[in-house]
């Protein structure tokens, strides 16, 4: 299949964060564009703006003229998303369209460019954003599909300038219903390979079997870079030629040295079997980062870029909206919101938030995401959560999922152990806040729509 032989492009789901770089990707690249979206948000209407044409009603009736005219110059992008029972998806699928995956396009987008694929239950959009930068500032040219919204260039996607006679593309490898079995990376970082999504994997080993698979994938002569702290059989069915570099904070192939925190900064240096390098200073905070920011650097030294560069990049990161985001710091109160939502991202942003406020008030207000996720890892949440002074849950965030019976944010409330614990409802958050600013460190944790609060929550501090 060759992109080049369509002419009208159409999503399903265009207001995905992965959805819509690819979605900006075409429209930069001339195609005429257009999608359907459940809800309108900051990030469809960014689209708008840029001129990509936006509906949210499900209604076949929306579908642009020239796609019901032109079917077999279209191509229909989907997102794993959209229900079953889309009646948009019903007409289009009944008439025969070409109909793909966003992972099946990204895959063709990449099959003849130089890829770096970041993979991991964990850390993915963080480390393939900070691979972006480290590569964009040292003047390396090169594409990049990110699920988050980079701080450095404002967006969730890179286009390359062509400079470069094979185009290099920096892509995150998302797990998820398998979708990066679509990538055969030339270099490839697996940050973690935790048990997560175990909706479509069934359980932890068939997660693992898939991680191998992906690896397996990586090209001859290629790198897997791989957290040291991963399952040691993720490696089973790599390639012969294949170089491993293992890292983690402590050992390994790269590691950290000498980690000071001064403010927000997180300050050290790198032994890399690449070269080391000294008096480097992150200032997008938190233990995860450096491992992640190591991993980065480790892409950055494969491609010969400068022990200078690779320092100056470090430190002009400015990180990705909702990942240890600092939305808010005055009048003896901090205010961070990011996207954790597993119990494993919510002990490395609880650990690191103490270590930055040793001795300050915590308080967190969390969105489970997923009824299944909040099933299978209750324990697991509870534990990680009874780290803050308080925490404030809300209802769990269903997403793709219809409810589970018996399984509530009540299950989480009964097992955590924090000195002060409520379970209250999106609605009534701002105005309890409102009349009782009773923190010195507030965190806004999870992957639904508990980011719509952001905003609300940051007014209310500033006329504090």
């Amino acid at each position: 299949m060759r992109l080049e032989d369509y002419k009208y492009i159409y999503f399903l789901g265009i207001g995905g964060i992965g959805m819509s770089a690819i979605a900006r990707w075409f429209h930069a690249k001339g195609f005429p564009v257009w999608g359907y979206d459940k809800t309108s948000t900051p990030l469809t209407q960014a689209l708008e703006q840029e001129g990509i044409k936006v509906h949210y009603d499900d209604d076949v009736a929306n579908l642009p003229q020239e796609i019901i005219r032109d079917k077999e110059n279209t191509l229909v992008i989907l997102t794993p998303a959209i229900p079953a029972e889309h009646t948009e998806w019903a007409y289009l699928k009944e008439q025969g369209y070409t109909i793909k995956k966003r992972s099946e396009v990204l895959g063709i987008i990449t099959a003849n460019a130089f890829t770096i694929a970041v993979a991991g239950t964990h850390g993915k959009t963080t480390t393939s954003s900070m691979v972006t930068h480290l590569l964009h500032h040292a003047g390396v040219d090169a594409s990049a599909f990110l699920g988050g919204i980079a701080t450095n260039i404002n967006s969730n996607l890179l286009i390359s300038k062509g400079e470069c006679e094979k185009e290099m593309v920096v892509v995150e490898a998302d797990e998820y219903d398998r979708s990066f079995l679509t990538l055969f990376p030339d270099i490839a970082i697996v940050t973690s390979a935790d048990p997560d999504h175990l909706d479509i994997y069934g359980d932890s080993e068939e997660l693992i079997r898939t991680f191998q698979r992906f690896i397996s994938q990586i090209k001859p002569r290629g790198f897997l870079l791989l957290n040291k702290n991963t399952d040691p059989r993720l490696t089973a069915q790599i390639q012969p030629g294949v170089r491993i570099i293992n890292y983690s904070l402590d050992a390994g192939d790269a590691h950290i040295q000498g980690l000071t925190i001064d403010g927000r900064w997180f300050k050290f240096d790198v032994e890399s079997t690449f070269g080391n390098i000294g008096s480097l200073s992150l200032g997008v905070p938190g233990f995860h980062n450096a491992e992640n920011v190591l991993a980065a650097i480790l892409v950055a030294q494969i491609l010969q870029v400068p022990e200078e560069q690779i320092r100056g990049g470090v430190e002009t990161y400015n990180g990705v909206k909702r990942r240890f985001e600092f939305v808010y710091e005055g009048k003896g109160v901090v205010y961070i919101d990011d996207y954790a939502h597993h119990p494993k991202e919510i002990d490395a942003f609880m650990s690191s938030v103490r270590a930055l406020y040793p001795n300050k008030r915590i308080k967190v207000i969390f969105q489970p995401h997923l009824y299944t996720r909040t099933r299978d890892f209750a324990n697991e949440f509870a534990e990680s959560l009874s780290k803050a002074d308080e925490v404030v849950l809300l209802d769990i965030y269903p997403a793709r999922e219809k409810p589970i019976p018996g399984v509530t944010s009540e299950m989480l409330l009964e097992r955590i152990t924090c000195p002060v614990k409520s379970l209250i409802t999106k609605a009534e958050i701002v105005d309890k806040l409102a009349l009782n600013i009773d923190f010195e460190v507030l965190a806004t944790i999870g992957a639904g729509d508990i980011d719509t609060l952001v905003k609300p929550i940051k007014n209310i501090l500033e006329k504090v």
